[in-house]
């Protein structure tokens, strides 16, 4: 056996990541990541160890001439990531908040999301946790780090950790969907069709495509960047400077406005997106030219914001416990506490608002105009506190072949896939009939194994022309 290790770190905040090679017969085993971090492993067979030993120094000279050099493991420390530090004052407002029902996480939560059968909450511990939206805990994924966020993509929900990955928690065990460069300290992120648009702590906004390959990233025009949303007509960036739109196709700027404030948190309309700001408002900006449509007043810096469909009604999360809603032309409503912290994430949905706070709860508030005027007046529903089942489902990321089941024949209505390599990459393809075997297939790296085919219980088209899974992937025999 023979192994060859690498690292690539650069000064001023630059790359810093190992690759690492083991030949063991006919069996070239790859494991490459962060420095400090146990990283992916991809592991290949061969039909002799001569063509193995070949396939290894193919793999090590590529790295070599993009800079990598031989290192010593565990001699450089692993280089800190980022960590969301907020503040949260005891709220101001006279009344609190008609809160329904509280999920403790046990650690701040930055990411959420809710979608027509399940409310979705990730915190700083690694852990996501799925609800019905009557407040009853379904599942729990175990991520390795802490999640920054979490974002939705037609059906597929995609968490944003720590550790410089973006999770898949699609299936019923999550896998790693893209690997982030080690240089980019995840902020915030969104998805639009497979793409992934980073935003990270330098100002940058990151663009990676669906094989986790780099497509363009742009400096921004501040630090800080927390807003990241994207549709078929650009990806609009929030940094401490304002908001900058950028094309999807290219990134060539198409405006960039100063904001009222550096920018907390964004969310996106049809036609304008919504900039939460740290000089206490929010503002509406118009997706064609980032003009300032209208501009929602609160009394501390805004955490978060969303709003109802078509932007009818605008709610915003501040720094003291706070939360507002407004009328679309930027009067206020009303003001409440959250009984609970300050919203670091929101979402509105069927008169209900969602939050989660630097208290680490999932909080679900009734937003209908019969309760807030009630509470506005001193009544208040009794909160329910949720409490986690004693057999929670508990899944955790696929991370070899081997944590993948297996089936000896294709069940009826399935799709087969197969691992094939492609100018130096393993790809994956469909062989089931019915569709085009020319596009690749969105697929966990961890288990690409030239050769080796797969059962997925479902595929379905994205526009940038690839495939992706649904339901469970097994390993056909």
């Amino acid at each position: 056996m023979s192994t060859t290790y690498l690292e690539l770190s650069q000064d001023g905040g630059g790359a810093h990541k190992f690759y690492e090679v083991t030949v063991r017969d006919e069996v070239v085993s790859v494991r490459y990541g962060r420095i400090g971090a146990a990283g992916q492993t991809q592991t290949s067979s061969f039909p002799t160890a001569e063509k193995a030993r070949a396939a290894a120094a193919r793999k090590i000279g590529e790295k070599v001439r993009k800079g990598y050099e031989p290192a010593v493991p565990g001699r450089r420390a692993a280089r800190a990531v980022t960590r969301r530090q907020v503040s949260s004052a005891p709220s101001t407002a006279r009344a609190v908040a008609p809160v329904l029902w509280r999920f403790r996480t046990g650690s701040a939560a930055f990411g959420i999301h809710v979608d027509d059968e399940r409310c979705w909450v990730g915190n700083q511990a690694g852990d996501v946790y799925t609800l019905d939206h009557s407040g009853e805990v379904l599942a729990r994924f175990s991520l390795p780090d802490g999640v920054k966020c979490l974002v939705a993509d037609d059906f597929w929900i995609y968490a944003g950790c720590d550790d410089g990955r973006v999770y898949d928690l699609s299936s019923k065990l999550p896998f790693a969907a893209y690997d982030i460069a080690a240089d980019v300290d995840i902020f915030w992120l969104d998805i639009h069709e497979g793409v992934l648009n980073v935003a990270d702590r330098a100002g940058r906004l990151t663009v990676i495509d669906h094989e986790d390959e780099h497509q363009w990233q742009r400096g921004g025009r501040g630090e800080h960047a927390w807003m990241v949303r994207a549709d078929d007509r650009g990806v609009y960036h929030g940094h401490h400077r304002g908001v900058t739109a950028y094309a999807p196709d290219g990134g060539q700027e198409l405006w960039h406005t100063s904001t009222r404030g550096g920018v907390l948190f964004g969310w996106q309309e049809d036609d304008a997106v919504y900039a939460g700001t740290a000089h206490r408002a929010v503002q509406r900006l118009s997706k064609t030219d980032g003009a300032v449509e209208a501009t929602y007043a609160c009394d501390s810096a805004v955490y978060s914001c969303a709003t109802s469909p078509g932007g009818r009604y605008v709610f915003a999360g501040d720094a003291a416990s706070s939360v507002y809603c407004f009328d679309r032309d930027g009067t206020r409503l009303w003001k409440l506490g959250t009984g609970g912290g300050s919203a670091l994430s929101m979402q509105y949905r069927d008169e209900r608002l969602y939050l989660v706070t630097t208290e680490g709860s999932l909080v679900c508030v009734d937003a209908s105009e019969a309760a807030v005027t009630a509470a506005q007046r001193g009544t208040v529903p009794v909160a329910r506190d949720v409490k986690l089942a004693a057999a929670l489902p508990t899944y955790a990321p696929a991370t070899a072949a081997a944590s993948v089941t297996s089936v000896t024949a294709a069940p009826s209505g399935a799709v087969v896939v197969e691992c094939v390599r492609d100018n130096g990459r393993v790809r994956v393809h469909v062989v089931s009939e019915g569709y085009d075997p020319a596009w690749n297939v969105q697929f966990p790296r961890a288990i690409r194994e030239p050769g080796a085919r797969y059962v997925v219980d479902a595929l379905h088209p994205a526009a940038g022309g690839f495939y992706r899974v649904r339901g469970d992937i097994r390993r056909l025999l």
